[in-house]
């Protein structure tokens, strides 16, 4: 018997996951702009960076894949991305005292938290139609 449908919800969660892990793959190829992984609240570079970035990358799109293909794993990973976001935020906010306008960070915030939120509750609801 198939399984559940995922929804448009889910869809658009998983496709998001997938565009990170993107992102993170990328991370060692955007010296000059900054833009390195952040581990534990520390924007790496070099070897770290493109170790940790691909790493990260790998992760997210198994998260992505268990999202897309109504897996149960999704909502274990689901919460342990979750609380890493929340951690390594808090540890770069700690770290770092920066130099954006508040709204910058503001925004950063509400969707750097609130869509591994909002994806870790969905899959809790939907959790009975996972296989």
């Amino acid at each position: 018997m198939a399984g559940k449908s995922r929804g448009v919800t889910l869809t658009i969660f998983a496709v998001l996951f997938a565009l990170l892990a993107t992102s993170n793959f990328l991370k060692p190829f955007h010296l000059e702009l900054n833009e390195g992984f952040v581990f534990l609240g520390t924007k790496l570079t070099g070897s770290a960076n493109a170790i940790m970035g691909p790493l990260f990358g790998i992760i997210l799109l198994v998260y992505a894949y268990g999202i897309w293909a109504m897996r149960k794993f999704a909502l274990q990973v689901a919460y342990i991305f979750l609380l890493w976001v929340l951690l390594n935020m808090t540890l770069f906010a700690v770290k770092n005292q920066s130099t954006q306008a508040l709204a910058a960070n503001l925004v950063a915030a509400i969707v750097g938290i609130g869509v591994p939120l909002a994806s870790a509750i969905v899959l809790h609801r939907r959790r009975a139609d996972l296989t």
